[in-house]
């Protein structure tokens, strides 16, 4: 886990043990430390995964793909984003940053197999409207992106966000999925579905 960017964004370099097949999800900044620890780990990237295409995710997707060769997948409903990032950039200071067309695009129920990962992309709009999280069930894994935090989940004030849509999908998280799961969330610390469903007040409404 490297956290980039001025909004301290957590990006995942992961592989199986042993293997010189690497994976990457959202890329958000900061391309030397992340293409410097891909050099360091002497791996070959396969893809870069994103689960939405807030800047804050996106920000090195471009330099990182151009440098390692690797394929982007992006969520089909905000491919657009990412094809012209600075203009969805409404904040002084931040950027500028480079576009990228995605050679893949994601809807929701695809599995990837990569890496020598099978992956399961799961729909979890509500934070923006095309976000996935990605689930790698015999490692007992997520990537929640921005829909699942530890002790909060992800906003829903910024275009497309919606709170009804966000908490369907943490229901779909933390029903679907075993409790040990493993959450590696785009922002703050790694937790787990259960202590996010026994602790998290924001889903509270879960239970009611």
């Amino acid at each position: 886990m490297f956290t980039v960017g001025p909004v301290a964004e957590n990006s995942y370099i992961f592989r199986r043990d042993g293997s010189d097949r690497a994976l990457i999800v959202d890329p958000g900044d900061e391309r030397e430390k992340l293409l410097g620890a891909i050099d360091a780990l002497g791996v070959t990237l396969d893809g870069i995964l994103l689960t939405h295409t807030h800047f804050d995710h996106v920000g090195a997707v471009a330099p990182v793909a151009k440098a390692t060769g690797a394929e982007v997948w992006v969520p089909e409903k905000e491919a657009f984003v990412l094809a012209d990032i600075n203009s969805f950039v409404a904040w002084p200071g931040f950027g500028p940053f480079e576009s990228y067309n995605a050679e893949h695009t994601l809807e929701g129920g695809e599995r990837l197999e990569l890496g020598g990962f099978e992956i399961d992309v799961l729909f979890t709009p509500g934070h923006s409207p095309g976000h996935v999280t990605f689930s790698i069930s015999d490692e007992a894994a997520v990537f929640s992106g921005d829909v699942l935090f530890q002790g909060s989940v992800g906003r829903t004030d910024l275009p497309g966000g919606d709170w009804d849509t966000l908490l369907e999908s943490l229901r779909s998280l933390v029903d679907g999925l075993p409790a040990e799961t493993t959450v590696y969330p785009g922002h703050m610390g790694i937790t787990s579905l259960g202590a996010e469903r026994a602790t998290n007040p924001f889903l509270a409404e879960l239970a009611r």
